[in-house]
């Protein structure tokens, strides 16, 4: 063999994600992408039926009694669709260490749909961020801890 092909080789090789890298990758550049389409139905199957949700905030308060963590993460985001019915989600960067997934979303949108954080729709244009961190088995998000910028998002919706 030629030792230019074999370095070659082996630096690809090297480069190239692992198989639960390149899952957990995908499933950050998924959840945008179902945001994205405003598939609420793609976006809830990309959580496990034991989901565990570790933020709690005013941004993602507990769930009610008898609602998991799968139900209220899907209708915190149907509410978010709701509000901001051309909303866009970038998931930039991303970082992938085996099961774990870290990632900056930034959502984009206009505030013409339903009222969102208790404020009325007023046309305003919104872009925030929030930091998460996925944990990820078997390809579906199994946990997830983060911080999103309500405050900075409120401000906005408000003008």
């Amino acid at each position: 063999m030629d030792r230019r092909a074999l370095i070659a080789g082996l630096t690809a090789a090297l480069a190239a994600p692992g198989p639960a890298e390149a899952a957990g990758g995908n499933v950050a550049e998924a959840f945008a992408a179902a945001l994205n389409a405003h598939d609420i139905d793609a976006f809830a199957a990309l959580f496990a039926e034991d989901y565990e949700q570790h933020q709690t905030s005013a941004a993602a308060p507990p769930p009610a009694a008898g609602v998991s963590s799968k139900q209220a993460t899907k209708a915190y985001f149907a509410a978010r669709l709701a509000a901001l019915p051309d909303l866009h989600v970038t998931a930039d960067p991303v970082v992938v260490a085996g099961d774990w997934v870290a990632a900056n979303f930034v959502y984009e949108g206009t505030h013409t749909g339903a009222a969102y954080f208790g404020v009325p729709p007023g046309g305003r244009a919104i872009r925030f961020n929030s930091c998460d961190i996925l944990q990820v088995r078997a390809g579906l998000i199994a946990a997830h801890w983060g911080a999103g910028d309500v405050a900075g998002l409120v401000k906005q919706l408000k003008g």
